[in-house]
C-alpha cells in the first residue's frame, strides 16, 4: 500500500482556512496571534500530524531563524536590558538571538554591518541607539533584504520600522517636578554628544525651565558619556559652582549615581542640600541611597516589542494578528531623593 504523502504547511493553511503567515505564526509560538486563531490552527496540525522542518524553512525564506541586536552603546546595564526584553519575546519559538557591538566612529563600519548581516543571513535585526539613528544604517538593512527595526528616543522611521520613547516629554515632567518644589538653580548632566536620547533629554530639560521663566548658565551644564565616572567628573564641575545647584538632572541613572557619590564624599546630603534625579530606573537607581528619583525607561518593553515586530510581517494586514505598539511612555518614579531646597 501506498504511503501517503507528509502534509505540508499549505495543507494546514487550506484546512484552518488561514493564510500561510499565520500557520507558521502559530508554529514559532509568536504571542501575536489570537487565542481562538492558535487554538484552532493547532488542531489543524495536530489532526494532520504536520511536522514543520525549521532548516527546509530556513533554506526557502534564505534566512536563518536568527535575530541580530547590533549597538555602540556604553552603558552594559542599557544593552542587558534589550536582551531581555528580546529574549523574553524569542522564548519559545524557533528564533534565537545574536549580537553585535559596532564602532560607529569607524570608517568601515557600514561595511562591518553589511558583512555580519550577510554572514548571518539574519531573519531580522534591531538597531540599538546610536546606531540606529543613522539613516544609511537603516537604507543597507532595506538594500540587502534584512528587516530591521531601530530603537530611538523619538520617531525615526515608520511604525514597522520603529519602536520609540517620549523622552523629551518625560525629562520636561521631571524638571517640572524639581521646580514644583521650590528649585531654582538646577544644573544637568548631558549625554554623550551624537546620541538622540541626549538631545532630546537636554530638549525637555531646557523647555521646562524656559515655560518657569529659570535661565539656564552654560556653566549649569556639564557634559557626560552615560558612565558612572563621567556623571562624577560632571557633579565635580556643578558642585564648585558658587552658588552651587540645589538640583541636579542626569540623563542616565549611572550619571546620577555618580553625582550623588561626589555629593556624599563632600559631605552633602541627599537630598536636604541637593536633590538628584536619573532617567532609565535601572536596578541602581532603587539600590542607592537614598533610594533614585529617576524616569523609568520601558527599555525592555520596547525591545520585546520590537522583537515581535522582526518575527511578523511588517506588510502582513492578517487581521488575527495584534500589532504591536510604537511609541511607549516614559514615567517619573518618586524616590528619596528629591526634595525642597533648603534656601
Amino acid at each position: 500500500m501506498k504511503k501517503s504523502a507528509q502534509p505540508t504547511i499549505n495543507d494546514v493553511a487550506r484546512v484552518a482556512g488561514v493564510s500561510k503567515k499565520t500557520v507558521s505564526r502559530v508554529i514559532n509560538r509568536s504571542p501575536l496571534l489570537n487565542d481562538e486563531t492558535r487554538r484552532k490552527v493547532e488542531e489543524v496540525i495536530s489532526d494532520l500530524g504536520y511536522i514543520p522542518n525549521p532548516q527546509a524553512r530556513a533554506l526557502a525564506l534564505r534566512r536563518n531563524f536568527l535575530i541580530g541586536l547590533v549597538h555602540d552603546n556604553p552603558n552594559a546595564q542599557t544593552v542587558m536590558n534589550v536582551q531581555q526584553g528580546m529574549l523574553e519575546a524569542l522564548h519559545g519559538t524557533e528564533f534565537e538571538m545574536v549580537v553585535r557591538p559596532l564602532n560607529r566612529g569607524s570608517a568601515t563600519m557600514l561595511d562591518d554591518l553589511r558583512h555580519f548581516l550577510e554572514r548571518q543571513r539574519l531573519f531580522g535585526v534591531l538597531l540599538m541607539p546610536p546606531v540606529s539613528e543613522n539613516d544609511t544604517v537603516a537604507e543597507l538593512c532595506d538594500a540587502i533584504g534584512c528587516r530591521y527595526v531601530r530603537m530611538g528616543s523619538a520617531m525615526l522611521d515608520s511604525d514597522e520600522h520603529m519602536v520609540a520613547s517620549n523622552d523629551r516629554e518625560a525629562v520636561r515632567a521631571a524638571t517640572d517636578y524639581l521646580i514644583a518644589q521650590g528649585h531654582r538653580r538646577i544644573g544637568l548632566v548631558s549625554g554623550p554628544h551624537g546620541f538622540r536620547s541626549a538631545r532630546e533629554r537636554r530638549t525637555g530639560f531646557e523647555e521646562a525651565l524656559s515655560a518657569a521663566g529659570i535661565a539656564l548658565p552654560r556653566s549649569m551644564v556639564a557634559d557626560g558619556n552615560y558612565t558612572f565616572e563621567s556623571g562624577m567628573v560632571a557633579a565635580e564641575r556643578l558642585l564648585d559652582l558658587m552658588p552651587r545647584p540645589t538640583a541636579i538632572f542626569s540623563s542616565n541613572d549611572e550619571m546620577a549615581a555618580g553625582v550623588v557619590h561626589v555629593a556624599r564624599q563632600r559631605g552633602l546630603d541627599v537630598p536636604r542640600d541637593l536633590s538628584v534625579i536619573g532617567f532609565d530606573d535601572t536596578p541602581i537607581a532603587a539600590h542607592i541611597w537614598p533610594p533614585l528619583t529617576t524616569v523609568r525607561w520601558p527599555i525592555a518593553s520596547m525591545a520585546r516589542s520590537a522583537a515581535l515586530k522582526l518575527i511578523a510581517d511588517p506588510v502582513d494586514n492578517d487581521e488575527n494578528v495584534v500589532q504591536e505598539p510604537s511609541m511607549f511612555l516614559s514615567t517619573l518614579i518618586r524616590r528619596a531623593s528629591v526634595a525642597p531646597p533648603r534656601d
